[in-house]
């Protein structure tokens, strides 16, 4: 009777349906008859019980199983990779193996998938193994989860050689290489990648666009991101919410904020990620609390978050509310902030936006404590040397700019060179203080040099204190006059038409 799909134990399954309590009934039900280890039975009964999301049900019927299958095997394999149950996963591929039942294709891919989400490299390298041993290593299927697993776990010249040698690359592939270079700082990497897809006439679909836009909002590559945004519309892709995201974030950082806030305005689906975005993108171009003096308005939003709606303030909302305090001159104020609502062990951040705040408004007595602070916690990061011999300079202790100078000398600490990068021609260039590694240095200092005169002409007059005061009168009025930011800015002046807007992004 069992083997019969008109049974009316078999139809009393049916009528269940994905519905956990019903199928609980059924399943008593079936044990007072007799059926409690029927395989036929017992295997639909799971089959619902995966399908309404009920995994651990299932993982209690597929115990009542006699010498369960390679498809029972599969089913909670594939479920529990899907339901991001990764541990269990694994735990029933190591069952499938005892079991002496061959993996398949689609075994692979799940559990491949949950060493990524578990971060279990060598467990994924040996399951790599078994892919070559089980003859799955040129399918396509398992070969994208394995580059999406290697460029997650970090191993990104495993996951290129990967994906370089497969045959036939999917979408889903070159997502996952974008994706890893993307997502490890790796940018571009990421939009080389992206060319080739493109040379090679793969179509992007929805998920490379969110991948390499936000490859475009690392570089600053405006003229990438419009080209994907133009894409878009012209393919009628649908922008989601994840989408619409991607696009306000990019804009907001290649410096096009109302572009940002056109995308925003006609994003249907808005979530707490889009609105944060498009609030940052105002905020990192000056139109924020801090930046417009908004001291009692940043009180309340920091009022709200905690009383109202019980958030606890990570590093983050620490850092801007020091930061509004400091850019208003309120140093007590923030002073007060870090030792009664931070409290112990500030972060490091905090401490660097409160000496950021100390020189802006030439309180060098705190600003030296802040500074001593800060070596506390950092004792290797050459930028807060710099910064308290500069804040010593400008009080006038050269004495203590010395020491400072010395100490860095026995620590074999460098100033990191910092540089800018301009995007021209949907390329970027990168330019350093002082650099004359470009072809055309001649010209880009000479056209630099005019734009200066202009300037001081206009009543423009250098601040030579933001210099290092380690360097003599000439060598800061050079690093003022040659910035890499002023080299980058004239180099786009001089390759771009009149009009035409172009993304900087300074580096420390």
């Amino acid at each position: 009777m069992e083997n019969k799909q008109h049974s009316p134990a078999y139809q009393a399954i049916l009528k269940a349906g994905p519905r956990l309590k019903p199928l609980q009934q059924v399943h008593a039900h079936l044990i007072v008859l007799g059926y409690g280890r029927s395989r036929s039975l017992l295997t639909k009964l799971l089959s619902l019980a995966c399908d309404a999301g009920f995994i651990g049900y299932a993982q209690r019927v597929f115990f009542c199983i006699p010498n369960p299958d390679s498809f029972l095997f599969n089913t909670l394999i594939i479920r529990n990779s899907k339901a991001s149950l990764s541990a269990d996963a694994l735990f029933f591929y190591r069952r499938l193996l005892l079991s002496n039942i061959p993996p398949s294709n689609y075994t692979f891919s799940a559990v491949i998938k949950s060493c990524a989400f578990l971060s279990a490299l060598e467990i994924g390298k040996v399951i790599h193994g078994h892919v070559f041993v089980a003859g799955y290593h040129l399918d396509s299927h398992v070969q994208a989860a394995l580059v999406s697993f290697y460029a997650k776990s970090n191993s990104l010249d495993v996951a290129r050689k990967v994906f370089d040698k497969m045959p036939e690359k999917s979408v889903v592939a070159w997502n996952s290489m974008i994706s890893g270079y993307e997502q490890n700082g790796l940018a571009k990497e990421a939009i080389g990648v992206f060319y080739l897809m493109r040379d090679l006439g793969v179509q992007p679909d929805s998920t490379t666009c969110v991948c390499v836009l936000s490859a475009c909002a690392q570089l600053g590559d405006i003229g990438l991101g419009c080209w994907v945004h133009d894409y878009i519309v012209g393919r009628g892709i649908d922008v989601n919410v994840v989408l619409g995201t991607s696009l306000i974030n990019m804009y907001a950082r290649c410096g096009n904020v109302s572009k940002a806030r056109e995308v925003f305005d006609l994003t249907s689906e808005l979530n707490v990620v889009a609105w944060t975005a498009m609030i940052s993108g105002y905020g990192m171009h000056g139109y924020a609390c801090a930046h417009a003096g908004l001291v009692q308005e940043g009180r309340q939003v920091f009022a709200i978050m905690t009383q109202e709606y019980r958030l606890v303030p990570g590093v983050e909302h620490h850092v801007c509310m020091v930061d509004l305090f400091g850019r208003a001159g309120l140093l007590n104020e923030a002073y007060k902030f870090i030792r009664e609502v931070i409290g112990e062990k500030p972060a490091p951040a905090v401490w660097t936006a409160m000496l950021g705040a100390c020189k802006m408004h030439k309180n060098f007595d705190l600003g030296v404590e802040v500074a001593e602070h800060l070596l506390s916690d950092e004792p290797e990061n050459p930028g807060h040397y710099v910064m308290l011999s500069n804040i010593y300079a400008l009080a006038g202790r050269m004495d203590r700019v010395e020491m400072i100078r010395n100490k860095m000398i026995q620590k074999g600490l460098k100033k990191h060179v910092g540089y800018s990068t301009i995007e021209v021609d949907q390329k970027n260039r990168l330019f350093s203080m002082g650099d004359k590694s470009h072809p055309d240095t001649n010209e880009i200092y000479q056209y630099l040099d005019e734009l200066m005169s202009r300037c001081r002409e206009a009543g423009y007059v250098p601040e030579s204190e933001s210099a290092l005061h380690e360097l003599e009168e000439e060598e800061r009025e050079y690093a003022l006059r040659y910035h890499s930011e002023k080299l980058a800015i004239a180099f786009g002046l001089l390759r771009t038409s009149p009009g035409m807007t172009y993304q900087n992004c300074e580096e420390p």
